[in-house]
């Protein structure tokens, strides 16, 4: 199982990643300020995952972002907007900042369950929407019974489908592969996970859907920056890190934010590479700069 591992040359050592998260944890405190907050906010996808989502609300999130910079002039816009598949149509036609992209789930989030061929067309139909950013999570039911083959080849289906509708309409689309690290249990696993998604096309590889009991944790993230810098050691391509699921607090993000920098280094800390998938954290970073609560999303 441990096939990409040797292949990478990377065996997670759990006790060291503990210690160097002891010690970022330990420095928190004197790490974070108003300047750090804002790097955090602006790589932000902005996510709304409900299932009472509609087009008013998805609308109203977008105006919100739309008047932001009116309102927080020192601020910099999130990253993207983060919705369903069947709102980046609307989100296309309301969000109005340029620079914010539109991120849509894809492909039968959160549980992958289902044909191929429905998730395939769940990911055209998005990207047709006016989605700039895919996100679709690892076929756990294909990794998990070790057949790697299979859940590596709907990960190139989907990057496949992406890239042909991106030609055609003259556009680039992000894919992010979700290996939901808390259903994955070891670190073997994680790592194991993060090289497929990598091999197979992903230029994000990300946390979790925030769907399950156990999402982010600061060790699989580590573990999935390690293996980030391993393959870009081998191949010289940037993959970029995405934290999701359970990430509400100013203090998470930081942790998140050093993490990335001690692994992967300055170059890493950019929404092209890093990104956070939130719904609450854009509040929690307002008011930790403003020193009381700021409920603006």
């Amino acid at each position: 199982m441990d096939r990409l591992c040797k292949k990478y040359a990377y065996s997670p050592d759990v006790e060291d990643i503990q210690r160097h998260l002891d010690i970022i944890a330990s420095n928190l405190e004197k790490v974070v300020n108003d300047d750090i907050l804002k790097k955090c906010f602006a790589i932000m996808d902005l996510t709304t995952l409900s299932t009472t989502d509609s087009v008013e609300s998805v609308s109203r999130l977008a105006r919100k972002v739309n008047l932001f910079a009116a309102d927080y002039p020192q601020w910099p816009h999130p990253a993207s907007i983060c919705v369903y598949p069947n709102f980046a149509s609307t989100l296309r036609s309301v969000l109005a900042v340029p620079g914010v992209h539109v991120t849509t789930v894809a492909g039968c989030f959160p549980t992958s369950q289902s044909f191929l061929e429905v998730k395939l067309k769940e990911i055209e139909m998005a990207v047709e929407g006016g989605a700039d950013e895919i996100d679709i999570v690892l076929a756990l039911n294909s990794f998990l019974a070790g057949d790697y083959a299979a859940a590596g080849h709907e990960i190139a289906e989907s990057r496949r489908v992406i890239d042909a509708v991106a030609e055609r309409l003259g556009r680039k689309v992000v894919l992010k592969v979700i290996i939901e690290t808390g259903l994955l249990v070891s670190a073997e696993n994680i790592a194991e996970a993060s090289f497929l998604a990598m091999e197979n096309g992903a230029d994000f590889i990300k946390t979790s859907t925030g769907k399950v009991s156990v999402n982010a944790t600061p060790m699989a993230a580590y573990i999935m920056c390690q293996c980030i810098a391993k393959y870009y050691e081998r191949t010289g391509i940037k993959v970029g890190f995405k934290a999701a699921g359970g990430i509400s607090s100013a203090m998470d993000a930081v942790c998140y934010y050093c993490i990335v920098s001690a692994v992967l280094g300055e170059q890493w800390l950019n929404p092209e590479l890093f990104r956070f998938g939130v719904s609450r954290l854009a509040n929690q970073l307002l008011s930790a700069s403003a020193g009381q609560t700021v409920a603006y999303f």
